[in-house]
């Protein structure tokens, strides 16, 4: 094998993982994408950061996505690029559009882009690590699958793990829905919101919450009039409240005058679904104030290599 002498270039979009009842199994692929190119030098590192947590990454081999270049390149039996005693350096630069510690998949958009680089630096590459593998691959990373999955595939995911192998199925999305995001000014890190969570619940929550992830996935394929329904949470949005108050009160806000909004992933953005432009037009009215807001289609394509 050989590595490739210019540029590769990847866009991958970002994602809303649970959906509301979907904890950790549900994903959705969104019209927002980071923008990432990579070329090989004869030495060194340079990274280059602009947009979204440009003053917050790492400048060096810490990098998240420079980490995972070198992953793929390590399972495709290559050597890594750009630390001190690499045969080869590497420039990497990185158009980040999706907000960090939003709830809107940035550190597994980072994930899925840097295994995506590092098999497309490799000549035929896309050959001995097929996307399935590119996608279990990221998820082992990541160490759950609801957002590197629909990052990988585009579209509707529903995705878990059996043992040690994580599995992913696309699902169909009706064309006529669309989303609006409500960013706030304020991240919350996915550790304290993943902490906040109890131990157990109830078990007639569990059944409950069951059974709207079932109807979610018959909502978002045909039925949109059921996604207020189908969006009922019982396992995590009340339990993070603490964490973020004014998600959970603009989601109570928007689900009582009949809007399906939940806690994009975990949080602290807001998504709410919409089935018509009009419903888009309202949705981007009730933007709080000092929070931008985002009218997005379903990404359908996932991670592009060009």
């Amino acid at each position: 094998m050989a590595l490739v002498t210019g540029t590769v270039r990847v866009s991958v979009p970002a994602t809303s993982a649970n959906l509301g009842p979907g904890f950790d199994a549900l994903g959705l692929a969104l019209t927002m994408r980071d923008r990432l190119t990579a070329t090989l030098l004869d030495g060194g590192l340079e990274i280059e950061v602009t947009g979204a947590g440009a003053d917050e990454v790492p400048r060096d081999s810490s990098h998240l996505v420079v980490r995972c270049i070198n992953r793929a390149l390590h399972e495709l039996g290559e050597e890594p690029v750009g630390l001190p005693d690499s045969a080869h350096g590497l420039r990497l630069t990185c158009d980040n559009v999706i907000p960090h510690s939003r709830g809107l998949g940035s550190s597994s958009a980072a994930i899925v882009a840097g295994l995506a680089l590092g098999r497309a630096l490799v000549v035929g590459g896309d050959l001995l690590m097929n996307d399935d593998a590119l996608f279990a691959l990221a998820a082992e990373i990541e160490g759950h699958p609801d957002n590197v999955a629909p990052a990988a595939y585009g579209g509707f995911v529903i995705a878990g793990h059996e043992g040690d192998t994580f599995y992913a199925a696309e699902s169909a999305v009706d064309p006529s829905i669309s989303a609006v995001v409500f960013v706030p000014s304020t991240p919350v890190e996915t550790k304290v919101a993943r902490g906040l969570l109890p131990a157990t619940v109830p078990h007639a929550d569990a059944a409950a919450n069951a059974g709207r992830a079932a109807l979610l996935v018959a909502a978002l394929a045909g039925q949109p009039s059921l996604l207020l329904w189908a969006t009922r949470d019982w396992l995590h949005q009340d339990y993070r409240e603490p964490a973020m108050p004014e998600s959970v009160a603009l989601v109570r806000a928007l689900r009582a005058d009949g809007h399906a909004a939940i806690i994009s992933g975990a949080g602290p953005t807001v998504l709410a679904f919409a089935a018509s432009k009009g419903d888009r037009q309202a949705l981007v009215a009730r933007t709080p104030e000092g929070w931008v807001s985002y009218p997005l289609d379903v990404d359908h394509e996932g991670v592009v290599v060009s």
